[in-house]
Formats: C-alpha cells, structure tokens, sequence
C-alpha cells in the first residue's frame, strides 16, 4: 500500500517510516486530494537508494504550492491573468501557409469554445505585433482563475501555464474543455511543425521529455489539487 495517511486535519499525509514528510520550508507534506496524495507517495516509492528530487516533478511543484503560494496566491492570479494579455494561442504566423492552416485548424475551435464559455473575446495578431486584450475578455479570465482553489491546484495552474505559454489552454483544461493531450500538442504546434521539416535533436528531444513530466504533474494537481 502507499503510504498516506488520512489526519485529523482533514488532509492526505505522505508518511515515510510512519512520519509526515516534510517540505523544505517545513510545512507537512499533507493535501486535500486522495489522488495526489497517492501520485507523491508513488513517486517517493520510485526512489531507489537516494532521493533525487530531479526525479520528483510532482512532490517539487506541491512543495512550491506549499511553501510559496500559499501565501501569495493573489500575486499569483494576477500572473495568470496578465499571460491572457499576450497568449501565445492569439499571435499567428503570418506564413507559410500549411502552418497557418494548421493554428486556424487547432487553436480556433478550443479558443471558440472558451470563449463561449467565459463569455469574453480575444483579439488575435499576426507576427509579433503586440495585440492588446479587451478588459472585458480579462476580467472574465479573472473570474475563472479566480475560482481555482489555492494553493495546490493554482500552483499547478501556473506551472502549466509557465509551461504552455498559455493562459487559454490552462483555463481549457480546469473548464475540461480538452485534454492534457490535447493541450500539449496545441503548445507544441509551432515546434512540431519545424521538427517535421528539420527533424528534432537528440538534447531538444531530452528536455521535451523532462517537460512533459512537470507538464503531467501540473495537470494533476490543476485538475485534482
């Protein structure tokens, strides 16, 4: 069995010999979520003989959602408030035409779809000319990052936003509009695009793979946090 404890505190401990683990700042490493709490303790029990917290994307980001925002969880809305400004998702290419076709084909439906959702319209750009968002479309965004609980699903939050470059397809995940697949392949469009023309390098292939490991646990706790 993994080792988790259900405390008096209402929350999931992660227990190593019988004792809540701690996160570097000292706070227990406890949350509200069976299933996270479940995914840490799997990922501690993957260790072998030395902890290497390389290895721990999930335990790393619930002890930064514990340890940092927790106490700056406004600091950390406006953030992802602010990324809506300049979403990656509403700047296209201008050419060529395939890939253009393509961010059409992707990125409008899951962009309608939040949309109608948030009751809010985004402006889209061509280039790197910046579009400036309406205040309304921002402040509606507002209102749904606004309802994501603190601290451990707004960390996730962040880090998938941080790691999407998008805000769009952050809020399209908690809203369950789309998928962790689906989100990934929209921020990894452009890039899959150039690697099916110049093929991938071996270390760029490396850091995608370690990526997607912090992008998963992110989904997690966005989802589940």
């Amino acid at each position: 069995a993994l080792p988790i404890s259900l405390e008096r505190d209402g929350l999931f401990h992660v227990t190593l010999d019988g004792r809540t683990a701690r996160t570097p700042a000292r706070n227990p490493l406890a949350v509200a979520s069976r299933a996270v709490a479940e995914a840490l303790a799997a990922e501690w029990q993957a260790q072998e003989d030395k902890i290497d917290p390389a290895r721990m994307p999930l335990t790393r980001l619930v002890n930064s959602a514990l340890d940092g925002v927790a106490d700056q969880h406004e600091a950390v809305r406006a953030e992802i408030v602010r990324y809506a400004g300049s979403d990656a998702l509403c700047y296209r290419a201008g050419e060529p035409h395939e890939l253009v076709e393509r961010q059409d084909a992707v990125w409008n439906p899951l962009i309608a779809a939040l949309e109608s959702q948030i009751g809010g319209r985004f402006v889209m750009a061509q280039g790197v000319v910046f579009a400036e968002q309406p205040q309304t479309v921002l402040d509606a965004v507002g209102k749904r990052v606004a309802a994501i609980p603190a601290p451990v699903a707004l960390a996730g939050a962040h880090n998938v936003m941080t790691l999407t470059g998008s805000t769009i397809l952050t809020l399209a995940l908690a809203e369950g509009l789309i998928d962790a697949e689906a989100a990934w392949a929209a921020a990894h469009l452009d890039e899959d695009y150039q690697i099916g023309i110049w093929g991938q390098d071996e270390e760029a292939a490396e850091r995608r793979v370690i990526r997607r490991r912090e992008f998963d646990a992110a989904v997690l706790l966005l989802l589940k946090g």
